[in-house]
């Protein structure tokens, strides 16, 4: 697949969506994306005369088919920003705010730039407000693994994510809650 996106080659392969349909896909190739989590491939759909982004893990049997071709105009001129348009247009989002008792900059050197980036409320905290597609779970994961004391202000579903992540953790370390 990175050969076709280098090479501007046209890419035949099969997908298949979230809800389990397949189908047969013929593309222009533009580029890899890295979402820390999945990659997936932003190119250009000829059959659906549209730009796609797709997963790479449900991708299957991809084909270079040997045609060049001259790369397209990107709409949004960037790839990740294409690919985060397309993924909140498609998701849930969440607005969220939490505050660190942390300062702003060392919060920043701890989270990738998708999550947002902290305000300083003073020395010793900051402010994080951002909107996200990720699921909630995984958010309140990742503010849990940067290491600092922090309060989720809003939403409600992921403060509640983040109380019983506690829990369990607590009952894994063989606490009680």
């Amino acid at each position: 697949m990175a050969s076709t996106v280098a090479g501007q080659e046209r890419l035949r392969f099969a997908y298949r969506t979230r809800d389990g349909t397949e189908s047969r896909r013929v593309t222009e190739p533009y580029r890899l994306v890295s979402t820390g989590r999945r990659w997936y491939l932003v190119a250009y759909d000829l059959d659906r005369e549209d730009w796609r982004t797709f997963r790479v893990d449900r991708v299957s049997q991809p084909f270079a088919t040997g045609a060049r071709f001259t790369p397209r105009e990107l709409p949004t001129g960037n790839a990740a920003e294409y690919l985060r348009q397309s993924m909140y247009r498609r998701q849930e989002t969440y607005e969220y705010t939490v505050t660190f008792a942390a300062p702003a900059d060392a919060v920043a050197a701890r989270i990738p730039a998708w999550l947002g980036a902290p305000e300083p409320l003073g020395d010793d905290s900051c402010l994080l407000r951002a909107t996200t597609g990720d699921a909630v779970d995984w958010l309140a994961v990742r503010l849990a693994m940067l290491g600092y004391e922090f309060t989720v202000q809003g939403p409600p579903e992921l403060a509640r994510c983040v109380r019983e992540l506690g829990e369990r953790l607590i009952r894994a370390g063989g606490g009680d809650t």
